[in-house]
């Protein structure tokens, strides 16, 4: 194949692809539909202008029927007036005209059989016209459904795809928020635990601190102790108080020089 008929032949199969892809069927039926009206209205005219001629004839045949009408009654006249010439000569007219009367009944006859046939052909054509035109709206009407479905489906697939984008995002946004939350409590089990020094904190936080441990390990200490059966023991008490915040009883010297010279 030459190189001329390839490009021909490659510029026909894009040509054929661009005026499918911008033709449109609701267009092509409305552009039939109007050139059969077109059709439609030329065969009306046809008709009328055929039934005008077989009127025209109509007319000229009474015109002439009546011309007629009157050279018989002077041929009439002419004889009861002794003037057999006159009457001769108004037969003898009469005689052409009644000829061209003959050949317009003749003409008037073959339009009458040709308007007719228009006017057969007419309501043929007309219902042919009708039933495209149903035809016509039928096919719009699913094409126009079967264009808003695709319409939808492209527009439901596009969603599918956002949606898949969006997952993503939502996963990774979900991966950063887990990250941030075991940073911070990683951080505030450092700060509780005293391997990270709160620089924000109050003066006399770690008392607080130790206090809490303490508590801590109580607690400990009396989950152990109903584990294994044992009563719980008693809660540490601050110095200074006895049971139910009663003061302190007076400690024997002999427990509390050792303190002191501690």
């Amino acid at each position: 194949m030459s190189l001329m008929k390839r490009m021909s032949l490659v510029f026909k199969a894009k040509a054929n692809k661009v005026l499918d892809k911008a033709e449109d069927p609701r267009e092509v039926l409305d552009y039939s539909y109007q050139k059969q009206l077109e059709l439609l209205t030329n065969v009306r005219k046809g008709v009328a202008d055929v039934a005008t001629s077989r009127k025209r004839v109509e007319l000229q045949i009474n015109q002439l029927q009546q011309q007629s009408d009157k050279l018989q009654s002077q041929a009439q006249q002419a004889i009861n007036a002794n003037r057999e010439d006159l009457a001769r000569e108004a037969l003898t007219r009469k005689s052409g005209l009644t000829q061209q009367i003959a050949d317009l009944q003749t003409q008037h006859a073959n339009l009458q059989a040709e308007e007719e046939k228009l006017v057969l052909a007419q309501q043929r054509l007309q219902a042919k016209v009708e039933a495209f035109r149903t035809k016509k709206e039928t096919i719009k009407a699913t094409y126009t459904a079967a264009e808003a479905q695709t319409k939808i489906n492209d527009a439901v697939a596009g969603i599918g795809e956002e949606m898949g984008d969006i997952g993503l995002a939502i996963q990774r946004a979900e991966d950063k928020t887990q990250q941030m939350q075991a940073r911070a409590g990683a951080v505030d089990e450092l700060l509780a635990s005293g391997a990270l020094d709160d620089l924000t904190a109050q003066p006399g936080d770690d008392i607080a601190r130790q206090l809490n441990e303490l508590s801590s390990q109580s607690d400990v200490e009396a989950e152990l102790a109903r584990m294994k059966g044992l009563s719980a023991p008693a809660a540490p008490q601050a110095i200074g108080q006895g049971e139910a915040g009663a003061p302190a009883t007076d400690v024997p010297a002999t427990e509390s020089e050792p303190e002191a010279q501690q």
